[in-house]
Protein backbone atom coordinates (compact mmCIF):
# COMPACT_ATOMS: atom_id res chain seq x y z
CA UNK A 1 0.00 0.00 0.00
CA UNK A 2 2.47 2.57 -1.28
CA UNK A 3 0.10 5.52 -1.09
CA UNK A 4 -0.54 5.12 2.65
CA UNK A 5 1.37 6.30 5.71
CA UNK A 6 0.29 6.53 9.36
CA UNK A 7 -0.32 10.27 8.88
CA UNK A 8 -1.83 10.26 5.38
CA UNK A 9 -5.21 10.74 7.08
CA UNK A 10 -4.15 14.34 7.66
CA UNK A 11 -4.74 14.97 3.94
CA UNK A 12 -8.43 14.03 4.34
CA UNK A 13 -11.42 15.64 6.00
CA UNK A 14 -11.14 14.71 9.68
CA UNK A 15 -14.33 15.05 11.73
CA UNK A 16 -14.78 14.75 15.51
CA UNK A 17 -11.20 15.89 16.16
CA UNK A 18 -10.09 18.16 18.98
CA UNK A 19 -8.58 21.53 18.13
CA UNK A 20 -5.49 21.96 20.29
CA UNK A 21 -4.41 25.53 21.11
CA UNK A 22 -0.68 24.71 20.98
CA UNK A 23 0.30 22.65 17.89
CA UNK A 24 3.94 22.38 19.01
CA UNK A 25 2.90 20.86 22.34
CA UNK A 26 0.66 18.41 20.48
CA UNK A 27 3.56 17.24 18.30
CA UNK A 28 5.84 16.91 21.33
CA UNK A 29 3.32 14.66 23.07
CA UNK A 30 2.77 12.54 19.96
CA UNK A 31 6.52 12.07 19.54
CA UNK A 32 6.78 10.92 23.16
CA UNK A 33 3.93 8.41 22.81
CA UNK A 34 5.49 7.09 19.61
CA UNK A 35 8.65 6.17 21.56
CA UNK A 36 6.81 4.32 24.34
CA UNK A 37 6.35 0.53 24.23
CA UNK A 38 3.28 -0.76 22.39
CA UNK A 39 0.24 -1.63 24.48
CA UNK A 40 -0.57 -4.82 22.55
CA UNK A 41 1.43 -7.07 20.24
CA UNK A 42 1.07 -7.90 16.58
CA UNK A 43 0.74 -11.62 17.28
CA UNK A 44 -2.17 -10.92 19.62
CA UNK A 45 -3.76 -8.85 16.86
CA UNK A 46 -3.28 -11.63 14.32
CA UNK A 47 -4.64 -14.23 16.76
CA UNK A 48 -7.80 -12.18 17.24
CA UNK A 49 -8.20 -11.74 13.49
CA UNK A 50 -8.04 -15.51 13.04
CA UNK A 51 -10.66 -16.02 15.76
CA UNK A 52 -12.96 -13.40 14.22
CA UNK A 53 -12.73 -15.27 10.94
CA UNK A 54 -14.00 -18.36 12.78
CA UNK A 55 -16.86 -16.33 14.25
CA UNK A 56 -17.78 -15.18 10.74
CA UNK A 57 -18.08 -18.83 9.71
CA UNK A 58 -20.20 -19.68 12.75
CA UNK A 59 -17.42 -21.67 14.43
CA UNK A 60 -17.02 -19.25 17.36
CA UNK A 61 -18.94 -16.35 18.89
CA UNK A 62 -17.78 -12.83 19.72
CA UNK A 63 -18.74 -11.19 23.01
CA UNK A 64 -17.71 -7.54 22.95
CA UNK A 65 -18.64 -5.35 25.88
CA UNK A 66 -17.70 -2.60 28.25
CA UNK A 67 -18.18 1.05 29.06
CA UNK A 68 -19.63 3.57 26.67
CA UNK A 69 -16.73 5.85 27.61
CA UNK A 70 -14.03 4.96 30.09
CA UNK A 71 -13.03 7.49 32.69
CA UNK A 72 -9.53 7.92 34.07
CA UNK A 73 -11.15 7.95 37.52
CA UNK A 74 -12.40 4.39 36.94
CA UNK A 75 -8.90 3.01 36.46
CA UNK A 76 -9.30 1.14 39.74
CA UNK A 77 -8.78 -2.50 40.57
CA UNK A 78 -12.38 -3.02 41.72
CA UNK A 79 -13.88 -1.48 38.57
CA UNK A 80 -11.60 -3.43 36.24
CA UNK A 81 -12.25 -6.65 38.12
CA UNK A 82 -16.01 -6.13 37.95
CA UNK A 83 -15.91 -5.71 34.16
CA UNK A 84 -13.79 -8.81 33.68
CA UNK A 85 -16.03 -10.80 35.98
CA UNK A 86 -19.22 -10.08 34.06
CA UNK A 87 -17.55 -10.73 30.68
CA UNK A 88 -16.18 -14.03 31.96
CA UNK A 89 -19.50 -15.13 33.38
CA UNK A 90 -21.42 -14.08 30.28
CA UNK A 91 -18.93 -15.91 28.06
CA UNK A 92 -19.19 -19.10 30.07
CA UNK A 93 -22.98 -19.01 29.81
CA UNK A 94 -22.71 -18.48 26.05
CA UNK A 95 -20.23 -21.36 25.68
CA UNK A 96 -22.68 -23.59 27.51
CA UNK A 97 -25.61 -22.57 25.34
CA UNK A 98 -23.97 -22.34 21.93
CA UNK A 99 -21.40 -25.11 22.40
CA UNK A 100 -18.73 -23.08 20.63
CA UNK A 101 -15.73 -20.99 21.73
CA UNK A 102 -16.43 -17.42 22.81
CA UNK A 103 -14.05 -14.59 21.90
CA UNK A 104 -13.89 -12.05 24.73
CA UNK A 105 -13.22 -8.49 23.61
CA UNK A 106 -13.51 -5.73 26.19
CA UNK A 107 -14.23 -2.07 25.49
CA UNK A 108 -11.39 -1.29 27.85
CA UNK A 109 -7.90 0.20 28.08
CA UNK A 110 -8.49 2.91 25.50
CA UNK A 111 -12.19 3.82 25.17
CA UNK A 112 -11.40 7.30 26.40
CA UNK A 113 -12.75 9.39 23.49
CA UNK A 114 -16.34 9.85 22.35
CA UNK A 115 -17.93 11.50 19.30
CA UNK A 116 -20.30 14.36 20.01
CA UNK A 117 -23.35 15.68 18.20
CA UNK A 118 -22.26 19.28 18.79
CA UNK A 119 -18.85 20.90 19.10
CA UNK A 120 -19.97 23.03 22.04
CA UNK A 121 -22.21 22.89 25.10
CA UNK A 122 -24.16 25.74 26.68
CA UNK A 123 -25.20 25.95 30.31
CA UNK A 124 -26.78 28.97 31.97
CA UNK A 125 -25.77 31.17 29.07
CA UNK A 126 -22.12 30.05 29.00
CA UNK A 127 -20.83 28.14 25.96
CA UNK A 128 -17.77 25.88 26.18
CA UNK A 129 -16.26 23.13 24.00
CA UNK A 130 -18.08 19.80 24.27
CA UNK A 131 -16.67 17.08 26.51
CA UNK A 132 -15.02 14.59 24.14
CA UNK A 133 -13.77 12.08 26.66
CA UNK A 134 -10.90 12.03 29.13
CA UNK A 135 -8.40 11.54 26.30
CA UNK A 136 -9.22 15.05 25.05
CA UNK A 137 -10.58 17.23 27.84
CA UNK A 138 -12.28 17.07 31.23
CA UNK A 139 -15.92 16.53 32.17
CA UNK A 140 -16.14 19.55 34.46
CA UNK A 141 -17.84 22.61 33.02
CA UNK A 142 -15.08 25.22 33.23
CA UNK A 143 -12.85 26.78 30.60
CA UNK A 144 -9.79 24.99 31.96
CA UNK A 145 -11.61 21.64 31.94
CA UNK A 146 -12.90 21.92 28.40
CA UNK A 147 -9.79 23.19 26.58
CA UNK A 148 -8.30 20.18 24.70
CA UNK A 149 -5.04 19.19 26.37
CA UNK A 150 -2.61 16.93 24.46
CA UNK A 151 -1.02 15.76 27.70
CA UNK A 152 -4.23 13.87 28.42
CA UNK A 153 -3.20 11.50 25.63
CA UNK A 154 -0.16 10.60 27.74
CA UNK A 155 -2.44 10.05 30.72
CA UNK A 156 -4.65 7.88 28.50
CA UNK A 157 -1.69 5.80 27.37
CA UNK A 158 -0.61 5.34 30.99
CA UNK A 159 -4.11 4.39 32.18
CA UNK A 160 -4.43 1.93 29.29
CA UNK A 161 -1.05 0.38 30.10
CA UNK A 162 -1.93 -0.02 33.78
CA UNK A 163 -5.31 -1.51 32.90
CA UNK A 164 -3.82 -3.99 30.43
CA UNK A 165 -1.15 -5.01 32.91
CA UNK A 166 -3.79 -5.72 35.54
CA UNK A 167 -6.00 -7.61 33.06
CA UNK A 168 -3.10 -9.85 32.05
CA UNK A 169 -2.09 -10.42 35.66
CA UNK A 170 -5.64 -11.47 36.53
CA UNK A 171 -5.97 -13.70 33.47
CA UNK A 172 -2.69 -15.48 34.24
CA UNK A 173 -2.98 -15.48 38.01
CA UNK A 174 -6.14 -17.47 38.60
CA UNK A 175 -8.86 -14.82 38.55
CA UNK A 176 -10.02 -16.16 35.19
CA UNK A 177 -10.77 -19.46 36.91
CA UNK A 178 -14.27 -18.13 37.51
CA UNK A 179 -15.75 -21.47 36.74
CA UNK A 180 -17.44 -21.39 40.11
CA UNK A 181 -21.07 -20.44 39.48
CA UNK A 182 -21.70 -20.42 43.20
CA UNK A 183 -19.95 -17.02 43.20
CA UNK A 184 -22.52 -15.54 40.84
CA UNK A 185 -25.13 -13.11 42.07
CA UNK A 186 -28.40 -14.61 40.83
CA UNK A 187 -30.76 -12.82 43.17
CA UNK A 188 -32.40 -11.22 40.13
CA UNK A 189 -33.46 -14.67 38.94
CA UNK A 190 -35.93 -14.87 41.81
CA UNK A 191 -37.74 -11.91 40.25
CA UNK A 192 -37.72 -13.32 36.71
CA UNK A 193 -40.53 -15.21 35.03
CA UNK A 194 -38.03 -17.92 34.11
CA UNK A 195 -35.93 -17.81 37.24
CA UNK A 196 -35.82 -21.58 37.49
CA UNK A 197 -34.40 -21.76 33.96
CA UNK A 198 -31.54 -19.50 34.98
CA UNK A 199 -30.77 -21.58 38.03
CA UNK A 200 -30.86 -24.73 35.90
CA UNK A 201 -28.35 -23.32 33.41
CA UNK A 202 -25.96 -22.32 36.17
CA UNK A 203 -26.30 -25.73 37.83
CA UNK A 204 -25.63 -27.41 34.47
CA UNK A 205 -22.43 -25.39 34.07
CA UNK A 206 -21.33 -26.35 37.56
CA UNK A 207 -22.00 -30.03 36.89
CA UNK A 208 -20.13 -29.93 33.58
CA UNK A 209 -17.08 -28.32 35.17
CA UNK A 210 -17.11 -30.82 38.02
CA UNK A 211 -17.33 -33.70 35.52
CA UNK A 212 -14.32 -32.41 33.55
CA UNK A 213 -12.29 -32.01 36.72
CA UNK A 214 -13.03 -35.58 37.75
CA UNK A 215 -12.11 -36.92 34.32
CA UNK A 216 -8.88 -34.92 34.32
CA UNK A 217 -8.02 -36.00 37.85
CA UNK A 218 -7.87 -32.44 39.12
CA UNK A 219 -7.89 -28.86 37.96
CA UNK A 220 -7.63 -28.33 34.22
CA UNK A 221 -5.34 -25.51 33.06
CA UNK A 222 -7.65 -24.77 30.14
CA UNK A 223 -10.35 -23.88 32.65
CA UNK A 224 -8.12 -21.58 34.66
CA UNK A 225 -7.02 -19.11 32.00
CA UNK A 226 -8.78 -17.33 29.15
CA UNK A 227 -7.69 -14.89 26.46
CA UNK A 228 -8.89 -11.30 26.62
CA UNK A 229 -8.65 -8.74 23.86
CA UNK A 230 -9.28 -5.00 23.92
CA UNK A 231 -11.14 -2.65 21.61
CA UNK A 232 -11.96 1.02 21.31
CA UNK A 233 -13.26 3.46 18.76
CA UNK A 234 -10.41 4.77 16.61
CA UNK A 235 -11.69 8.30 17.02
CA UNK A 236 -8.77 10.49 18.15
CA UNK A 237 -6.58 9.95 15.11
CA UNK A 238 -3.51 11.68 16.53
CA UNK A 239 -3.46 9.20 19.41
CA UNK A 240 -3.99 6.21 17.11
CA UNK A 241 -1.26 7.41 14.75
CA UNK A 242 1.27 7.73 17.57
CA UNK A 243 0.96 4.02 18.39
CA UNK A 244 1.00 2.84 14.77
CA UNK A 245 4.20 1.08 13.79
CA UNK A 246 5.87 -1.68 11.85
CA UNK A 247 7.07 -4.78 13.65
CA UNK A 248 9.89 -7.20 12.77
CA UNK A 249 9.13 -10.06 10.41
CA UNK A 250 5.62 -8.87 9.57
CA UNK A 251 4.24 -7.04 6.59
CA UNK A 252 2.54 -3.67 6.96
CA UNK A 253 1.60 -1.42 9.87
CA UNK A 254 -0.21 -2.23 13.12
CA UNK A 255 -2.15 -0.05 15.53
CA UNK A 256 -0.67 -1.34 18.77
CA UNK A 257 -2.85 0.71 21.11
CA UNK A 258 -5.62 -1.92 20.85
CA UNK A 259 -6.45 -5.22 19.21
CA UNK A 260 -9.72 -4.20 17.57
CA UNK A 261 -10.26 -0.55 16.63
CA UNK A 262 -13.62 0.39 15.17
CA UNK A 263 -15.07 3.18 13.04
CA UNK A 264 -18.32 4.81 14.17
CA UNK A 265 -21.08 5.95 11.82
CA UNK A 266 -20.22 9.61 12.38
CA UNK A 267 -16.70 9.10 11.02
CA UNK A 268 -17.26 6.40 8.38
CA UNK A 269 -17.24 8.66 5.28
CA UNK A 270 -15.52 6.67 2.54
CA UNK A 271 -13.38 9.68 1.61
CA UNK A 272 -12.78 10.74 5.22
CA UNK A 273 -9.75 10.64 7.48
CA UNK A 274 -10.86 7.76 9.70
CA UNK A 275 -11.39 5.35 6.82
CA UNK A 276 -8.09 6.53 5.31
CA UNK A 277 -6.29 5.73 8.55
CA UNK A 278 -7.95 2.35 9.12
CA UNK A 279 -7.44 1.08 5.57
CA UNK A 280 -3.67 1.03 6.12
CA UNK A 281 -3.40 -0.92 9.38
CA UNK A 282 -3.30 -4.71 9.69
CA UNK A 283 -5.68 -4.93 12.69
CA UNK A 284 -9.17 -6.31 12.34
CA UNK A 285 -11.51 -3.35 11.92
CA UNK A 286 -15.01 -2.93 13.31
CA UNK A 287 -17.42 -0.81 11.30
CA UNK A 288 -20.63 0.44 12.93
CA UNK A 289 -23.58 0.12 10.53
CA UNK A 290 -26.64 2.22 11.35
CA UNK A 291 -29.93 3.23 9.70
CA UNK A 292 -28.20 5.76 7.45
CA UNK A 293 -25.93 3.18 5.80
CA UNK A 294 -26.63 2.69 2.08
CA UNK A 295 -25.67 -0.14 -0.23
CA UNK A 296 -23.27 2.07 -2.17
CA UNK A 297 -21.65 3.43 0.99
CA UNK A 298 -21.16 -0.04 2.46
CA UNK A 299 -19.74 -1.36 -0.80
CA UNK A 300 -17.23 1.50 -0.94
CA UNK A 301 -16.18 0.88 2.67
CA UNK A 302 -15.58 -2.82 2.06
CA UNK A 303 -13.56 -2.10 -1.07
CA UNK A 304 -11.38 0.38 0.79
CA UNK A 305 -10.97 -1.47 4.07
CA UNK A 306 -10.76 -5.02 2.80
CA UNK A 307 -9.56 -5.04 -0.81
CA UNK A 308 -7.97 -8.48 -0.41
CA UNK A 309 -11.07 -10.04 1.24
CA UNK A 310 -9.10 -11.24 4.25
CA UNK A 311 -11.28 -13.34 6.61
CA UNK A 312 -11.52 -11.78 10.06
CA UNK A 313 -10.50 -8.35 8.79
CA UNK A 314 -13.95 -6.71 8.91
CA UNK A 315 -16.58 -6.93 11.67
CA UNK A 316 -19.80 -5.21 10.60
CA UNK A 317 -21.52 -4.12 13.81
CA UNK A 318 -25.14 -3.32 12.97
CA UNK A 319 -27.17 -1.03 15.23
CA UNK A 320 -30.59 -0.39 13.71
CA UNK A 321 -33.06 -0.22 16.59
CA UNK A 322 -35.76 -2.75 17.40
CA UNK A 323 -38.33 -0.93 15.23
CA UNK A 324 -36.07 -0.65 12.18
CA UNK A 325 -33.96 -3.78 11.98
CA UNK A 326 -36.46 -5.93 10.09
CA UNK A 327 -36.61 -3.38 7.28
CA UNK A 328 -33.02 -2.12 7.19
CA UNK A 329 -30.77 -5.09 7.89
CA UNK A 330 -31.76 -7.54 5.09
CA UNK A 331 -30.76 -5.19 2.22
CA UNK A 332 -27.34 -4.70 3.77
CA UNK A 333 -26.82 -8.45 4.17
CA UNK A 334 -27.71 -8.80 0.49
CA UNK A 335 -25.31 -5.97 -0.39
CA UNK A 336 -22.43 -7.75 1.32
CA UNK A 337 -23.35 -10.98 -0.43
CA UNK A 338 -23.18 -9.22 -3.81
CA UNK A 339 -19.73 -7.81 -3.05
CA UNK A 340 -18.42 -11.30 -2.37
CA UNK A 341 -16.62 -10.01 0.71
CA UNK A 342 -16.11 -12.09 3.83
CA UNK A 343 -17.26 -10.29 6.98
CA UNK A 344 -18.13 -11.11 10.56
CA UNK A 345 -21.61 -9.82 11.42
CA UNK A 346 -22.10 -8.51 14.95
CA UNK A 347 -25.26 -7.16 16.59
CA UNK A 348 -25.10 -3.99 18.67
CA UNK A 349 -28.63 -3.79 20.10
CA UNK A 350 -27.81 -0.88 22.40
CA UNK A 351 -27.28 2.27 20.34
CA UNK A 352 -30.39 2.08 18.19
CA UNK A 353 -32.61 1.83 21.25
CA UNK A 354 -31.59 4.92 23.19
CA UNK A 355 -34.48 7.02 24.46
CA UNK A 356 -35.00 9.94 26.83
CA UNK A 357 -37.31 9.93 29.82
CA UNK A 358 -39.70 12.75 30.68
CA UNK A 359 -37.03 13.98 33.10
CA UNK A 360 -34.50 14.26 30.27
CA UNK A 361 -32.46 11.19 31.28
CA UNK A 362 -31.00 8.99 28.53
CA UNK A 363 -31.87 5.33 28.98
CA UNK A 364 -32.50 2.10 27.11
CA UNK A 365 -35.19 -0.50 27.69
CA UNK A 366 -34.09 -4.08 28.26
CA UNK A 367 -37.01 -5.43 26.20
CA UNK A 368 -36.06 -3.32 23.17
CA UNK A 369 -32.44 -4.41 23.41
CA UNK A 370 -33.52 -8.05 23.58
CA UNK A 371 -36.01 -7.58 20.75
CA UNK A 372 -33.40 -6.20 18.35
CA UNK A 373 -31.01 -8.99 19.25
CA UNK A 374 -33.59 -11.73 18.72
CA UNK A 375 -34.63 -10.21 15.40
CA UNK A 376 -30.98 -10.10 14.34
CA UNK A 377 -30.60 -13.83 14.96
CA UNK A 378 -33.80 -14.52 13.02
CA UNK A 379 -32.91 -12.29 10.05
CA UNK A 380 -29.45 -13.74 9.61
CA UNK A 381 -30.78 -17.29 9.86
CA UNK A 382 -33.54 -16.59 7.34
CA UNK A 383 -31.09 -15.06 4.85
CA UNK A 384 -28.52 -17.81 5.18
CA UNK A 385 -26.09 -15.48 6.93
CA UNK A 386 -24.33 -15.92 10.26
CA UNK A 387 -24.55 -13.63 13.28
CA UNK A 388 -21.08 -14.04 14.68
CA UNK A 389 -21.30 -11.98 17.83
CA UNK A 390 -22.86 -9.33 20.06
CA UNK A 391 -21.70 -5.91 21.20
CA UNK A 392 -23.00 -4.48 24.49
CA UNK A 393 -22.39 -1.37 26.53
CA UNK A 394 -22.30 -2.82 30.03
CA UNK A 395 -20.68 -2.67 33.41
CA UNK A 396 -20.02 -5.22 36.11
CA UNK A 397 -21.57 -2.94 38.71
CA UNK A 398 -25.23 -2.63 39.68
CA UNK A 399 -25.87 0.78 38.24
CA UNK A 400 -29.37 1.91 37.31
CA UNK A 401 -29.08 3.26 33.77
CA UNK A 402 -31.22 0.93 31.63
CA UNK A 403 -34.84 0.19 32.53
CA UNK A 404 -36.45 -3.23 32.50
CA UNK A 405 -34.90 -6.61 33.12
CA UNK A 406 -35.89 -9.21 35.67
CA UNK A 407 -36.07 -6.68 38.51
CA UNK A 408 -38.23 -4.40 36.40
CA UNK A 409 -36.28 -1.17 36.81
CA UNK A 410 -38.42 1.85 35.95
CA UNK A 411 -37.56 5.45 34.99
CA UNK A 412 -38.05 6.48 38.61
CA UNK A 413 -35.22 4.10 39.59
CA UNK A 414 -32.61 5.67 37.30
CA UNK A 415 -31.55 8.31 39.79
CA UNK A 416 -30.40 5.73 42.34
CA UNK A 417 -27.10 4.85 40.65
CA UNK A 418 -26.80 6.54 37.26
CA UNK A 419 -23.02 6.84 36.83
CA UNK A 420 -22.37 6.92 33.07
CA UNK A 421 -21.10 10.23 31.70
CA UNK A 422 -22.38 9.51 28.20
CA UNK A 423 -24.66 6.56 27.34
CA UNK A 424 -26.57 4.15 29.62
CA UNK A 425 -25.18 0.67 30.22
CA UNK A 426 -26.61 -2.68 31.20
CA UNK A 427 -25.75 -3.43 34.80
CA UNK A 428 -24.34 -6.68 36.17
CA UNK A 429 -27.69 -8.40 36.56
CA UNK A 430 -29.10 -7.21 33.24
CA UNK A 431 -25.92 -8.28 31.43
CA UNK A 432 -25.96 -11.76 32.90
CA UNK A 433 -29.68 -12.06 32.22
CA UNK A 434 -29.07 -11.11 28.59
CA UNK A 435 -26.37 -13.78 28.28
CA UNK A 436 -28.68 -16.38 29.80
CA UNK A 437 -31.43 -15.51 27.31
CA UNK A 438 -29.02 -15.77 24.38
CA UNK A 439 -27.71 -19.08 25.68
CA UNK A 440 -31.21 -20.45 26.03
CA UNK A 441 -31.99 -19.46 22.46
CA UNK A 442 -28.78 -21.08 21.21
CA UNK A 443 -29.60 -24.28 23.07
CA UNK A 444 -33.05 -24.38 21.44
CA UNK A 445 -31.48 -23.82 18.03
CA UNK A 446 -29.09 -26.74 18.58
CA UNK A 447 -32.03 -28.93 19.56
CA UNK A 448 -33.91 -27.93 16.40
CA UNK A 449 -36.67 -26.17 18.33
Amino acid sequence: MTDWTPNSWRNKQATQQAVYPDPDELERVLAEIAQLPPLVTSWEVEALKSKLARAGRGEAFLLQGGDCAESFDDCRSDAITAKLKILLQMSLVLVHGARKPVIRVARMAGQYAKPRSRDSETRDGETLPAYRGDLVNRHGFTSDDRIPNPNLMLRGYERAAVTLNFIRALADGGFADLHHPENWDLDFAKQAARGEDYEQIVNSIRDAIDFLRVVAGGAMPSLQRVDFYTSHEALALNYEMAQTRKVPNRRGWYNLSTHLPWIGMRTAAADGAHVEYCRGIRNPIGVKVGPGMTAQWLTELLDLLCPDDEPGRIALIHRMGAENIAELLPPLIETVRKTGKTVTWVSDPMHGNTETTEDGIKTRHFDNILSELEQAFDIHAKMGSTLGGVHFELTGENVTECVGGARGLEPADLGRAYLSRVDPRLNYEQSLEMALLIARRAARARAGC
